[in-house]
C-alpha cells in the first residue's frame, strides 16, 4: 500500500475514489491533477459507477482543493462532471472552472444557461461566461463567440420567469460589454425590489468600468446591508472615485471585515495623497490580517503611480506620520 507521501498514478488515485471507504489524500489530488487524454477516459468511465455521495464529496474536494493550491489542475475532470445527472455536483463543477478561458468551454456553459433545469446550475454558468464577455470586449475572441454569448446573456436577463439568481449573475457578466444597451440592463437591475438583484448592479457598476455609475456606488457606501457596502467599496476602487476616499477611510473600520478589506483594497486602487497616508498608518496595525491587507492595497497604489523598475517602498519613510489603530 502507497504511503502519505509516496508517489502514485492515475489509475491507482481511481481506485481510490472508488473504495468509499478511502480517505482523499494529498497524493491522490496530484495524481488526479492534469490527466491527459488517456486518463480523462478512464475517469469519464468510472465516474458514474460511484455513489451520489461519494461524488459529491470528491468534487466538493477538488473545486476547494484547486482554489487552495494553484498547482492542482482539474480542469479536464471538471468539464467531465459539469454534465453529472446531479444538480450540485454540475454546479459545482461549473463553479471549478473559474481559471478555464478555453473558448471550447464557452458552448457548453451557453448550453447549461439556456437548458439545465437546475437553478444554481443555470446560474454558476452565467456568471462562468463572465470571463469569456471580457474576452470578447478585448477583441480576444471571434465575434461569433460574442454573438452566442450576448444572445443567452440577454435571454436570461430579459426572462421575467426566470428566477432571479440567474438574472442578476447575467447582469454581472454583461456588464463588461462597453455598449450602450448595457447601461440600460444595469440601471434597470438597481431599480428592481429585490436586494440581491440591486446589490449585483452595483456589482456591475464596478465592473463596467463606467464612470457614470460614480455617484450611485459612492452613495451605497453608508447602506445597511454589508454586502452592498462590499460591493459598492469594490465598484468605487474599480472606478476610482477619489470622492468616496474619506467614506472608504471609515469603511476600514466596519464591523464587517469583509467590507474592511473591500475598503482597504478599494483606497489602493484609488491613490492619492489621503488614502496613501491611512494605508501607511494600517500598515503598522497590531491587526496582523488588517495590515496584511493593507500592504497589498500600498503595494499596488505604488506599483500604479512608479515604473516596475523603480517600485520599492518602505512604509518606514513616513516619519511624519502618526500611527493609528484600526
Amino acid at each position: 500500500m502507497l504511503g502519505e507521501n509516496e508517489c502514485m498514478t492515475f489509475e491507482e488515485a481511481l481506485l481510490r475514489l472508488a473504495d468509499e471507504r478511502a480517505s482523499l489524500s494529498s497524493s491522490v489530488l496530484y495524481a488526479l491533477s492534469a490527466p491527459n487524454s488517456n486518463e480523462v477516459q478512464l475517469f469519464r468511465r468510472q465516474w458514474p459507477t460511484l455513489s451520489l455521495e461519494r461524488r459529491r464529496k470528491i468534487i466538493s474536494l477538488l473545486a476547494e482543493s484547486a482554489e487552495a493550491n494553484f498547482e492542482l489542475d482539474f480542469n479536464a475532470l471538471f468539464r467531465v462532471t459539469m454534465t453529472d445527472e446531479d444538480e450540485e455536483i454540475r454546479a459545482v463543477s461549473i463553479e471549478g472552472l473559474w481559471e478555464d478561458d478555453e473558448i471550447t468551454l464557452i458552448a457548453p456553459l451557453v448550453h447549461a444557461l439556456q437548458h439545465d433545469p437546475s437553478v444554481p446550475v443555470r446560474a454558476a454558468a452565467a456568471s462562468s461566461l463572465g470571463r469569456f464577455v471580457l474576452m470578447a470586449e478585448l477583441e480576444e475572441l471571434d465575434e461569433r463567440y460574442a454573438r452566442l454569448m450576448r444572445t443567452a446573456l440577454l435571454e436570461a436577463i430579459r426572462n421575467e420567469r426566470e428566477h432571479v439568481e440567474v438574472r442578476r449573475r447575467a447582469v454581472e457578466s454583461i456588464a463588461y460589454l462597453g455598449e450602450d444597451f448595457v447601461r440600460e440592463i444595469i440601471s434597470a437591475a438597481y431599480q428592481e425590489a429585490d436586494e440581491l438583484m440591486r446589490i449585483s448592479a452595483v456589482f456591475a457598476m464596478g465592473r463596467s468600468a463606467d464612470t457614470i455609475w460614480a455617484k450611485i456606488v459612492q452613495s451605497e457606501l453608508s447602506n445597511a446591508n454589508p454586502a452592498m457596502r462590499y460591493e459598492a467599496a469594490r465598484a468605487c476602487g474599480e472606478l476610482e472615485v477619489k470622492e468616496a476616499v474619506p467614506a472608504l477611510i471609515q469603511l476600514a473600520a466596519d464591523p464587517d471585515r469583509e467590507v474592511q478589506f473591500a475598503a482597504i483594497a478599494a483606497l489602493g486602487q484609488i491613490g492619492g495623497p489621503r488614502a496613501r497616508r491611512f494605508l501607511v498608518r494600517c500598515c503598522r496595525s497590531k491587526d496582523g490580517v488588517l495590515r496584511l491587507a493593507a500592504e497589498d492595497a500600498l503595494a499596488e497604489l505604488e506599483l500604479g503611480q512608479q515604473p516596475l523598475d523603480l517600485f520599492v517602498y518602505d512604509i518606514d519613510q513616513d516619519e511624519d506620520i502618526e500611527p493609528e489603530e484600526y
